[in-house]
């Protein structure tokens, strides 16, 4: 939870404030999916922001500062839980609560 409020103080900058925040918040779960699936693709944790970039990501190159910021809070919960679960969803569902 302290990364989630870390990362919406950082994207509330004025770089992100010409989107809204349904905007924000679907670049940062499209983030979230992308980690995902790093993660149950085997990518270590210290590859992912690389291993995404070689994706050509549709999110804007300033969203990239936040790979760093969530990926450990993806690469903590066990492959079979995100087999399972759409963390995605719980990331916008987070997000748009702020």
């Amino acid at each position: 939870m302290i990364r989630l409020a870390i990362l919406a103080c950082l994207l509330s900058t004025p770089a992100f404030a010409a989107e809204t925040k349904a905007q924000s918040c679907g670049y940062q779960a499209d983030i979230v999916a992308a980690i995902q699936k790093a993660r149950l693709d085997r990518v270590k944790e210290r590859n992912v922001p690389a291993a995404i970039a070689a994706t050509n990501p549709a999110w804007p190159e300033n969203y990239n500062a936040a790979i760093p910021l969530i990926t450990p809070w993806v690469y903590e919960k066990k492959r079979k839980v995100l087999k399972k679960e759409n963390l995605s969803a719980v990331w916008t569902e987070m997000c748009m609560a702020q």
